[in-house]
């Protein structure tokens, strides 16, 4: 397993990263257990959650995730071992009250501070490695929205109080460093503007959305992950287990996410499936599973730090922890790229 620093901490991780919001639904406390102690034989150092997890959200779930990664945690006694991330929810389309007691959750200094501590009351540990914002607070381009509409009404909460309550828990221990998710090129830079202004903490890196179907991140965000040492977790590498290719020809496997709920449709329109459909083969064509093809070629990126990997079994947990050993060919590296010039991408 390689190992990267985290933005420009002293921390490394390594190039995949536990993905867990299957913990809780998809995937019950014994087969979380089972999960991670099989990606840390592997050499995942990395664990990533959120407040909100499991997915799809619901009141009746919620934080069920980081319960499980915290009865984990007590049982083996391995929080020295893990780079443990988790994230914040901020103001949402549907605003889910039931994590503020019926308030909607917002990035103010009180309900950071508030979700940090349930957070880590269910983890079972005093302090996260990585304490994530998981959307930007105002209104902006996210979840598939590539055009942006301003909205002039929205009054946000001030970056500076945000980054300083993140700063206030850094110096109390109970958060080693910052980074965010689901943001901008704008947003990015202005937490790194805030912080150097400020004396508040820098930034360590962003997780949003990348795989052969989207690579939106390419465009702006690339340029600053590199420049500004913010990398990129990378989270849907599959874009949702599509490009493992167990949903061509309309398959629908039981207990898989697409078959289970409507709402994963971000992958699935018509563009996306008759990409996919080329990607699959081209793979095929080249003797390697599709599942694993995609992950190597998200790790290679040099934007990215580590690439969120997640699973419902452990046959494709460990599938997709393989990649890890996959080198793409130059002439491979060439086909893929007529493919994406061919339908650039087609699931934003």
């Amino acid at each position: 397993m390689e190992y990267r620093k985290l933005g420009q901490t002293d921390i490394d991780v390594s190039a995949l990263c536990l993905g867990t919001m299957t913990f809780g639904e998809q995937n019950s406390e014994a087969e979380a257990h089972a999960q991670l102690d099989y990606a840390v034989s592997r050499g995942i150092n990395f664990i990533d959650a959120a407040e909100m997890y499991p997915v799809p959200p619901q009141a009746e779930t919620q934080g069920r995730t980081e319960a499980y990664i915290g009865s984990w945690l007590a049982a083996r006694g391995k929080r020295d071992d893990v780079v443990l991330a988790t994230k914040v929810t901020g103001r949402a389309r549907t605003p889910m009250t039931y994590l503020r007691d019926g308030e909607t959750p917002r990035l103010t200094p009180a309900q950071i501070r508030s979700a940090l501590e349930a957070s880590l009351s269910r983890l079972r540990t005093d302090h996260v490695d990585l304490y994530q914002l998981h959307w930007p607070d105002r209104f902006t381009n996210f979840f598939g929205q590539l055009g942006y509409t301003h909205d002039a009404h929205e009054s946000p909460v001030a970056i500076e109080d945000t980054l300083g309550e993140l700063g206030r828990l850094v110096d109390e221990g109970k958060i080693r460093h910052v980074g965010l998710s689901n943001e901008t090129p704008w947003g990015v830079m202005r937490f790194l503007a805030a912080a150097e202004t400020a004396g508040l903490p820098r930034v360590a890196s962003i997780q949003n959305p990348y795989s052969l179907l989207n690579r939106s991140f390419e465009i702006g965000l690339s340029e600053v992950a590199i420049r500004e040492q913010v990398g990129l977790l990378a989270y849907s590498p599959l874009a949702f287990g599509m490009l493992s290719g167990k949903y061509e020809n309309g398959a629908r496997p039981a207990g898989a996410r697409l078959t289970r709920w409507d709402r994963f449709a971000r992958y699935n329109g018509e563009r996306g499936r008759d990409a996919t459909a080329a990607y699959v083969a081209l793979a095929r064509e080249h003797g390697l599973d599709p599942a694993q093809m995609a992950l190597a070629f998200v790790t290679s990126r040099d934007f990215v730090t580590s690439n969120i990997v997640g699973a419902t079994t452990m046959d494709q947990l460990r599938t997709n922890i393989d990649s890890a050993d996959l080198v793409l060919s130059e002439a491979l590296r060439t086909e893929l790229e007529t493919i994406h010039a061919a339908n650039p991408n087609p699931c934003p």
